[in-house]
């Protein structure tokens, strides 16, 4: 799910658990997350195993979501009407579905331009800077989003991710907006299972124990809580 330095040997696989993010047009990101297509399982390198594609549809026929016919007619679209709102998030969209997260970053850009207050173009921001790797800019969109609504549980999740990610990571800055998450909805499967992915890679054993133990509690078919026991049990025995 990256360029962060490895301080176990097993990050790589840690950060495979982490439930990424979903960008879509004008929806707000959902707390239940559905597979990867077959057409995404080329990852962007920033992203964790397991991220999610921007439709969240699943397409078993590894055809590409979008044709490129598709692409170019939604960029000249986007280029002749630079004050279509719709036509900027429709250029960000293929260029996201494509990979191509810096192109959708600038579209974005403008749809935010042509709209300021549109709510999903400010998240959307951050899920784009995300996915290019730039967790310094993302953090930046999220906090926008979260100062219009700071109840968004799934925002502030991703929030607390760009701190894991980023090098160096700042993991108390995680966990702080993971148990912020938490104080108000704890069950939040996804704050419980990065929570539990932050105070392992700190080293609070006994923390993310205590975590992943909630974890299974409130979503006892989560694949990743096996995992999650497996390398507290590796670090434990080091």
């Amino acid at each position: 799910m990256n360029k962060e330095n490895i301080l176990f040997g097993i990050v790589g696989l840690l950060l495979g658990l982490i439930v990424g993010f979903m960008f879509a047009n004008n929806v707000n990101q959902k707390a239940a997350l559905p597979p990867v297509p077959a057409a995404a399982t080329k990852q962007n390198p920033n992203m964790p195993e397991g991220h999610p594609d921007i439709n969240g549809a699943t397409n078993p026929t590894n055809q590409p979501a979008v044709s490129a016919p598709e692409v170019q007619a939604a960029i000249e679209k986007a280029k002749q009407e630079p004050d279509n709102f719709e036509a900027q998030v429709k250029a960000a969209e293929v260029h996201y579905q494509i990979e191509q997260y810096d192109k959708a970053v600038e579209y974005l850009k403008q749809a935010n331009k042509i709209k300021p207050e549109d709510y999903p173009t400010i998240v959307n921001l951050g899920n784009a800077y995300f996915d290019s790797g730039n967790y310094t800019d993302a953090e930046k969109w999220y906090a926008a989003a979260l100062e219009k609504k700071a109840e968004d549980e799934n925002v502030r999740t991703d929030l607390g991710l760009t701190f894991i990610f980023r090098d160096p990571p700042n993991y108390d800055r995680a966990i702080k907006e993971f148990e912020q998450v938490l104080a108000k909805n704890i069950n939040h499967p996804q704050a419980l299972q990065n929570l539990t992915v932050a105070y392992t890679k700190k080293g609070n054993l006994a923390k993310a124990k205590e975590t992943v133990d909630k974890l299974e509690s409130v979503d006892p078919t989560n694949a990743s809580v096996a995992k999650l026991r497996e390398d507290i049990k590796k670090l434990e025995t080091k």
